[in-house]
């Protein structure tokens, strides 16, 4: 079971509407007001808030997680792990009541993807980490997810994996190559092609498959995507539109292409070596999902500590060769290359775990759906999908 399977976001605007239903607006708070009393110097504990299946654990014991055994035991600082986000919009909805009251959350440390990241940074939510205390993060962490729209520099966030969207598809029983977003809409996949129904998934590989610079897209565009895409469900040229569930349908051979997750395909290959997974030439996007401090957090400095901690080459290489993503840290790849071990030695070898020069040209961050935008976006693209 993907990690990613479990990401099954509504185009953002749910959490925010139900807040709002209740009386309580979305509130910005004050950098001001953001810090809370650290206890981290006498507390040596924090309290980290994650996706299911995000985290290495011990193959003879799924409750043992062996990096964060190994950080307890070099800094005596543990580590109260939750595997507690399962949608970005209902963590949001979660947490959000707390933060908007200028509360603490009970959570020192969470992981969102970068689009919830982006609203949690707008709304002043977040935490500015000191970067003084993580010199690994500055050291390693890769150039191209330096510096995102939503969070200059980085300030507020660090990219706990990273992924690519793309193009999966059955070589064998499709019987040619796909190496472009517009050939999903040849006459030979109608009702075998399948699209990812989130909005901020979905989009961006769509927008650059039209020729769209995702970095600076505009309304114009969007509208126009969404135009071709209801001509392509009319024609029923688009089987549906799916979370994670495009594996099986693509296992089975029910859907012969789709958009897809590189750490999803990764997976898939194991046991299907028919299954191919493509960076369009047009482009595919690179997306992170990130750590962030919320606001009046108690143990910041004990969570500052355990974000550096994972961007040591070494820990790095040991999630990557775990959870299959695209690792934020280039510097770990050498530590798979070097490790003697063939298996690992292929993990450092793939291109959808360590990015090549040719790759990375073909990879874009799109740029975030802003709030004026949201609602209206995410109605029209919802009444495609049938959300």
């Amino acid at each position: 079971m993907s990690r990613r399977s479990l990401l099954r976001g509504i185009g953002g605007v749910g959490a925010a509407a139900a807040l709002a239903g209740c009386g309580v607006p979305a509130a910005y708070v004050d950098e001001r007001d953001r810090a809370g009393r650290d206890l981290s110097a006498r507390d040596r504990t924090l309290d980290f808030a994650n996706w299911p299946l995000y985290i290495d654990t011990d193959d003879d014991d799924t409750s043992r997680r062996p990096t964060l055994n190994a950080f307890r035991e070099r800094t005596g600082i543990s580590v109260r792990y939750t595997e507690e986000i399962n949608d970005n919009d209902e963590f949001f909805g979660k947490i959000g009541p707390a933060l908007m009251n200028h509360q603490e959350t009970g959570r020192d440390l969470i992981v969102v993807s970068d689009w919830m990241a982006a609203r949690f940074v707008r709304l002043g939510w977040v935490q500015e980490m000191d970067r003084t205390a993580q010199p690994h993060v500055a050291k390693h962490l890769n150039p191209q997810l330096l510096d995102p729209a939503f969070d200059a520099g980085r300030l507020h966030s660090v990219p706990w994996q990273s992924g690519i969207t793309g193009i999966a598809y059955n070589r064998r029983k499709l019987g040619r190559e796909l190496r472009s977003t517009k050939e999903l809409w040849a006459d030979d996949l109608r009702g075998k092609v399948t699209l990812l129904s989130g909005l901020d998934e979905s989009m961006s590989l769509l927008l650059q498959g039209n020729g769209v610079d995702v970095t600076r897209w505009t309304r114009d565009d969007f509208h126009a995507l969404c135009e071709q895409i209801e001509g392509l469900v009319r024609k029923k040229h688009v089987r549906r539109f799916t979370g994670n569930d495009y594996i099986k349908d693509l296992s089975t051979g029910d859907v012969l292409a789709c958009q897809a997750y590189s750490g999803d395909v990764i997976q898939l290959q194991a046991d299907n070596p028919d299954i191919e997974f493509v960076v369009p030439e047009e482009g595919g996007e690179l997306w992170a999902e990130s750590l962030m401090i919320p606001n009046r957090a108690l143990h910041k400095a004990n969570a500052e500590k355990l974000i550096d901690y994972y961007y040591e080459p070494e820990v790095a290489a040991e999630l990557a060769a775990w959870v299959n993503y695209v690792c934020p840290v280039p510097a770990a790849q050498n530590v798979l290359a070097d490790s003697g071990d063939e298996e690992l030695v292929a993990l450092a070898e793939d291109p959808l775990i360590f990015p090549d020069a040719e790759m990375r040209g073909r990879l874009a961050i799109a740029r975030d759906i802003r709030a004026d935008e949201r609602q209206e976006f995410a109605k029209r693209w919802n009444a495609i999908v049938g959300l």
